[in-house]
């Protein structure tokens, strides 16, 4: 058994962040994340990508953004549970006491879910069973890899034109393939991409892969007509994810089976159990990073005051400090 005044389950952005404004306010945390490294899923799968929206930064990487946010969240020295996964919560008494799957139990006055998805897994490409690391890929965490080669992309969202748009200057060639004409990535950088080298095929699957021991061609099947092959070293398949909330489903939090919910206050149905971040769902709610640090801050503020009904909500600025 260890203790904390703040247990924070995810250590992504809004997990970070709520890390430091938790040690500003004088608490002790302790900060769980299933995945082995801080920075949950910018960390595993997007390190390279540039980041548009945060605040006072017209494009930052995530790997730099992730960095600044650790550096700033190390600073209230936190009791650091990485490459664990929190199983249990149960209450005893006005604590909260939540089990990790190596036996671990943490007793604490406040927990602050910050998962983003939860747990996630990529969503498969039929067509490429068993050629994954022979030319398969989900996730592009670095660019190096595909220096000259024939890439194939296969998505219309945000993560298949972002990569998309980063490879072209590096790839031999890069391809996107989607089964529709319309896509779900942000028209600007669908339109950067358009402008590209960047050939859109639409309307169409990667039916088959092809090789010996590595990937040398792709079947591509538009439709209404006959199948084609082209040279390709590299697929990508930015197909999304399945995401798992996980044993926090038997918790007893109210969820609308993917998300969280909380009031405007960040609290869940549960005494002391507080949530921020993409994980997160009430009327309006906007999923990006900027939202997800204001929530921090308004989730560890009321978090506060469940720990220590002395303390006040809004407790004055950090610059005042």
């Amino acid at each position: 058994m260890s203790t904390a005044d703040l247990v924070v389950i995810g250590a992504g952005p809004t997990g970070l962040f709520a890390t430091y404004y938790a040690g500003f306010r004088g608490l002790r945390v302790a900060l769980v994340d299933s995945l082995p490294e801080l920075g949950g899923q910018i960390t595993a799968m997007y390190p390279e990508k540039a980041i548009l929206d945060v605040a006072g930064f017209p494009s930052v990487k995530g790997r730099d953004l992730v960095s600044g946010l650790v550096t700033q969240a190390m600073t209230a020295d936190p009791a650091l549970h990485l490459d664990r996964t929190a199983e249990t919560l149960v209450h005893e008494g006005d604590r909260v006491v939540v089990g990790l799957d190596d036996g671990t139990r943490i007793e604490a006055g406040a927990v602050l879910i910050t998962a983003g998805i939860g747990k996630f897994s990529p969503r498969a490409l039929p067509a490429a069973e068993g050629w994954l690391g022979r030319g398969l890929e989900f996730f592009v965490p670095s660019f190096e890899p595909y220096q000259g080669k024939d890439v194939v992309i296969v998505g219309g969202g945000d993560s298949a034109f972002d990569w998309a748009q980063h490879l072209e200057p590096i790839a031999a060639s890069v391809t996107l393939v989607h089964r529709r004409d319309a896509f779900r990535a942000h028209q600007r950088t669908v339109a950067t991409v358009r402008d590209s080298s960047v050939e859109i095929i639409t309307k169409a699957q990667v039916t088959a892969l092809r090789g010996e021991d590595t990937l040398q061609e792709v079947e591509i099947t538009v439709d209404g007509q006959e199948p084609h092959t082209r040279p390709a070293q590299a697929v990508v398949a930015a197909l999304g994810f399945i995401a798992d909330l996980g044993a926090l489903q038997t918790w007893g939090i109210d969820t609308d089976k993917r998300h969280v919910c909380v009031d405007t206050s960040m609290r869940t149905n549960l005494e002391r159990v507080f949530a921020a971040g993409d994980i997160t769902e009430y009327p309006g709610k906007v999923r990006l990073i900027a939202v997800g640090f204001g929530e921090a801050a308004t989730a560890v503020n009321n978090a506060a005051v469940a720990i220590d009904p002395s303390a006040h909500v809004f407790p004055g600025h950090s610059s005042e400090g």
